[in-house]
């Protein structure tokens, strides 16, 4: 069982330290344009959203009080998986970034908004928006980069247990939101190194015990038992819309952070990394899905993940407006813009993911003046 390795290429070798810098004030310039605009109409946005939701959500629950009938199933059902997707997407992962801040509202602000979803707001903010964030595609740092369970670049050692992971990658998505609490909790390292008995680790696991009871008790105890002789049927439709909303939100990810043309980085390559070389490997790290305006909203406005992780803390309605100018300073500067058609970027994860469960084969060396495609020493990226 062969795949064919990639070429090694260096994708910033024609980039001078001095261009790479420069590159990192144009975006802070866009950066700091969107900061002085934002105001009414982001709130207004971010609060007609979250109106949105909640009245498709309750509407949706409602019709399946009569989910025995197979119509109000389905309606209800469908229903109620786009109010979860958005809540989940456009609402709790902008919010919890920190992107709406600014408007100074209580209930709508990073440091109180609960989500709906098993890992604690408070923890996932850490592992995504600090850890996350900052080493993008890090091997080794960077654990949404395979989610610590998959081989994500050939420079990794090949292991037997690898050729399991397009069955376990398709678990982990349709048990995303679970798959996410674990790793927030960095439960496979911490039971590796025998740290699941101290007190930090427990007191986090006790968080996401509770929020996992808090969750269910809602999904699959309280609403079917509303529904009444429709106990089950709804019990089934919750179910569904959950795995609905945890397929999706697990493709979307998939998309920014893995298809081809997606780059990693090794540990050392970051060290004394400046504020241009980081820009740069947001970049490099991450791919776009092109799409409708109604894609963009479903997918939390991370369709546009090559501006969400240069400016993760800007309003996700914003990313659609800054697309076209940070788009044409990968053009200016000889870089590859990474985007496609939803299926097209689904496809190429998977096939990324079934690619790098098998061995390598053996290519020849790259020439001695050829860099390898993962030391980007022009920057020390």
């Amino acid at each position: 069982m062969t795949v064919i390795q990639h070429k090694p290429v260096n994708p910033i070798a024609h980039l001078s330290a001095e261009d790479i810098e420069t590159l990192g004030k144009e975006l802070d310039a866009i950066r700091d344009r969107v900061l002085a605009e934002r105001g009414a109409s982001d709130a207004a946005y971010i609060r007609k959203v979250i109106k949105t939701q909640r009245t498709l959500e309750m509407s949706s629950r409602a019709v399946l009080l009569f989910s025995l009938f197979p119509p109000a199933w389905v309606v209800g059902t469908a229903g109620l998986a786009v109010a979860k997707i958005l809540e989940n997407m456009e609402i709790g992962h902008n919010i919890l970034h920190g992107q709406y801040d600014f408007m100074r509202d209580p209930k709508i602000h990073s440091t109180t908004w609960e989500w709906d979803h098993v890992s604690p707001a408070d923890q996932w903010k850490h592992s995504h928006n600090q850890l996350h964030h900052t080493y993008t595609n890090v091997l080794g740092k960077d654990n949404d980069l395979g989610y610590g369970i998959m081989r994500v670049d050939e420079d990794q050692k090949w292991y037997p247990m690898h050729l399991g992971q397009p069955l376990w990658n398709f678990v982990n998505a349709c048990f995303f939101e679970y798959g996410i609490a674990a790793y927030d909790l960095e439960l496979g390292r911490n039971l590796r190194k025998g740290r699941h008995k101290a007190p930090e680790f427990r007191a986090r696991l006790r968080a996401v015990g509770r929020k996992i009871r808090r969750q269910v008790l809602k999904d699959y105890v309280i609403h079917p038992l509303l529904s009444g002789p429709s106990f089950l049927t709804t019990l089934a439709a919750t179910f569904t819309a959950n795995l609905i909303r945890n397929l999706w939100s697990h493709s979307v990810i998939m998309c920014g952070h893995f298809p081809s043309g997606v780059e990693t980085f090794s540990k050392t390559s970051i060290e004394g990394e400046t504020r241009g070389e980081w820009y740069l490997r947001q970049m490099l790290g991450s791919a776009n899905i092109s799409g409708s305006r109604l894609l963009h909203i479903m997918t939390g406005n991370l369709s546009f993940q090559i501006e969400h992780h240069l400016f993760p803390d800007l309003p996700s309605k914003r990313y659609q407006e800054i697309a076209p100018q940070v788009r044409a300073l990968f053009d200016r500067y000889g870089l590859t813009y990474t985007t496609g058609p939803l299926p097209k970027q689904v496809a190429s994860a998977w096939w990324k993911v079934i690619r790098l469960s098998l061995p390598n084969r053996e290519t020849a060396r790259p020439a001695a003046d050829e860099p390898p495609a993962r030391v980007l020493a022009t920057s020390g990226v």
